[in-house]
């Protein structure tokens, strides 16, 4: 569609000096009547471009088209060309007005007014003489608004990160604030015990000789006024120890009500700390992979997530009903994971989900199964009910081609591990009661036979680490209360006491922590096995400490059920000691992905013998997410190794 356009130089003056873009442009002078070609195709340039014509800036005109062009007695057609191969827009235009370019003879400036222009490509100049126009103060807006964004958020950040290490900071704390309350009021006690004990020797001394008195006043004079200086001694010495003891009293009850307030705040803190940690999981999850980083901070390992953290961090994700995310993992290991004959691997690349560690062993894929089936239990979903069945068949393999029905460390190795077993037998249980099938109490019982003989077969020591291995693990006592539970073992023969008695006595262990801060704190926990034994001295598992918290929680319950409320009260109020001392192990995340959430680092000391055959991660304060997760399932009393 074509349009005219009347002139008016004053208007269309204005409207050509809106934007300046600079476009090539071939034209050529014809007659008014557009009848007749008067020169050939000439180059010129836009200067200026607006709705209803464009200014032309033309160089070296020959003399005798000057004239023309002066006189207006010529129409021009012009062919603007369009950038990156455009099509080129063509225009019939008459004269507006004429300027020299500068005094420069034969450069001229030509404003044009449109007679005949499709106002569709006329649409098209326009627009991308704006966009032109428009685009570097565009860039720079952009630029500016992307910087303030950045700076914003890394302010936001920044400050997020600072209030999630003041909370771990105020935790620890009270933590610390708490112990020392403890130990004055423990201080207390002892010095009350002392007092009344004197108290109470006195006040047998005035009246044995009230009585003695009462016996020689009718003969002696001279012994009774005697008698009666040593019942007025022992009676203000009496009164004065009666005062110090009423003093003690009042600061005791200050002590109690200090000790209830920090008890509160404790109670608050542990929750939201409880909570940022299981932030920490969430804000570090890979959203292509599902897969989180087992070990945040230990270089060597950067990356790599282990099978079994994944397993315990799919349970924690379940306890927190954020299923999605649970099977963003799920799905990771049922559409994508590398399998070995049908074995998934120890550990793989968080970014991609390419293996990281070609090994393969029974534990890691068992617990797999285990966070599968608690899935299922929790969601009804059984979409991945077929994956751990592939397990099963694969461990039942393994375990039947076995003379014994031992179940080796993996399809290539030659150990058998007590822990394994245990993990096996509580996934057999699983998974006989989702599918209500009888091969997997068959498996579970001749898996069970197998620890009897191999494991429980010592009275000295209740708990051996695997066949023909007598080291002790402090894994292998906790989850025997866990995978098997007091009742069973009673009925096995086996002293489940004795069992938490022997590991207490044998792996807890009390250290010194450095935090990251620098202050050194005194914390009580579990080591990997009994420190006397091992040259590097005592180390807190966060870990192996939750693991026997679930523990302690399980015989409380057991006791309490079987209403026994004064031994269930001695295995809660050891639940919630180590429980507390785990406490004072939460870190800040360290790395800037992590935003200072917390987490606890596995072990209190870094890159150190764990006396089963590795070494705990590198990096001062490693976060770890099978301490983390395993803490959180302690702190809510959640046993991975039962099915509820």
């Amino acid at each position: 569609m074509f349009a005219r356009h009347k002139d008016n130089l004053g208007s269309e003056r204005r409207k050509y000096i809106r934007l300046d873009t600079v476009l090539p442009v071939q034209f050529r002078l014809e007659s008014l009547d557009s009848k007749q070609s008067l020169s050939p195709w000439i180059q010129g340039f836009t200067n200026n471009i607006g709705h209803g014509g464009i200014c032309l800036s033309v160089n070296d005109l020959a003399p005798e088209f000057i004239k023309l062009i002066q006189e207006k007695k010529v129409k021009l057609a012009i062919e603007i060309e369009m950038p990156l191969g455009g099509k080129s827009i063509c225009a019939l235009v008459s004269l507006a007005w004429t300027k020299e370019n500068g005094g420069l003879s034969n450069r001229f400036m030509l404003g044009l007014d449109y007679e005949k222009i499709n106002q569709g490509q006329n649409y098209i100049l326009i627009r991308y003489a704006w966009a032109k126009k428009l685009f570097f103060p565009l860039v720079i807006l952009a630029i500016a608004i992307l910087s303030l964004s950045l700076g914003f958020g890394a302010y936001l950040n920044m400050q997020l990160t600072h209030k999630n290490k003041m909370l771990v900071e105020e935790l620890v704390g009270v933590l610390q604030e708490s112990k020392l309350v403890k130990q004055q009021l423990e201080q207390i006690a002892r010095e009350r015990a002392i007092l009344q004990s004197k108290i109470e020797s006195l006040t047998l001394q005035i009246n044995s000789a009230v009585e003695t008195k009462s016996e020689q006043a009718p003969i002696a004079i001279d012994n009774t006024k005697e008698l009666n200086g040593v019942i007025l001694k022992l009676a203000q010495e009496r009164d004065l120890l009666q005062a110090k003891l009423l003093a003690l009293q009042l600061n005791e009850k200050t002590a109690q009500a200090e000790s209830l307030r920090l008890a509160t705040k404790k109670i608050i803190l542990e929750k939201a700390n409880l909570d940022k940690m299981y932030q920490w999981f969430k804000v570090r999850q890979n959203p292509r992979t599902g897969l989180v980083m087992s070990f945040e901070g230990d270089k060597d390992i950067d990356s790599w997530a282990f099978l079994y953290d994944q397993a315990l961090l799919i349970q924690v994700y379940i306890k927190f009903s954020d299923f999605s995310r649970a099977r963003k993992i799920l799905d990771f290991f049922a559409n994508d994971a590398k399998r070995e004959n049908g074995w998934f691997l120890n550990a793989y690349y968080v970014n991609d989900g390419s293996p990281a560690e070609y090994v393969l062993h029974c534990g890691p894929n068992i617990w797999l199964g285990i966070a599968i089936l608690q899935y299922t239990q929790a969601t009804g979903d059984k979409k991945y009910l077929r994956i751990a069945e592939e397990i099963a068949q694969n461990i039942i393999k393994l375990q039947y081609s076995d003379p014994d029905n031992g179940i080796r460390g993996g399809p290539q190795m030659s150990w058998y591990s007590t822990e394994h077993h245990l993990d096996a037998y509580a996934f057999y249980k699983m998974l006989a009661r989702v599918t209500n099938t009888d091969k997997y109490e068959q498996a579970a019982e001749k898996t069970l036979s197998w620890l009897v003989r191999h494991t429980y077969d010592r009275q000295d020591l209740p708990v051996k680490r695997g066949k023909g291995d007598s080291t002790i693990a402090t894994d292998t006592y906790a989850w025997s209360i866990a995978a098997i539970g007091p009742g069973e073992l009673k009925t096995l023969g086996m002293d489940p006491d004795k069992i938490m008695e022997f590991v207490e006595e044998n792996c807890s262990v009390e250290v010194d922590f450095n935090r990251p801060g620098g202050q050194v704190v005194k914390i009580q926990g579990f080591d990997f096995a009994p420190a006397r034994n091992i040259p590097r001295g005592g180390v807190v598992s966060s870990e192996w400490t939750a693991q026997m918290v679930v523990s302690f929680k399980i015989m409380a319950d057991y006791y309490l059920k079987n209403r026994q409320a004064d031994k269930a009260a001695v295995y809660q109020d050891k639940a919630d000691n180590y429980l507390g001392q785990l406490g004072n192990m939460i870190i800040s995340s360290p790395s800037p992905s992590g935003q200072g959430e917390g987490c606890l680092p596995y072990a209190t000391q870094d890159y150190v013998d764990t006396g089963h055959g590795w070494m705990t991660p590198k990096g001062k304060h490693t976060g770890s997410v099978s301490g983390t997760a395993y803490t959180i399932l302690a702190y809510y009393g959640i046993n991975p190794l039962e099915l509820k």
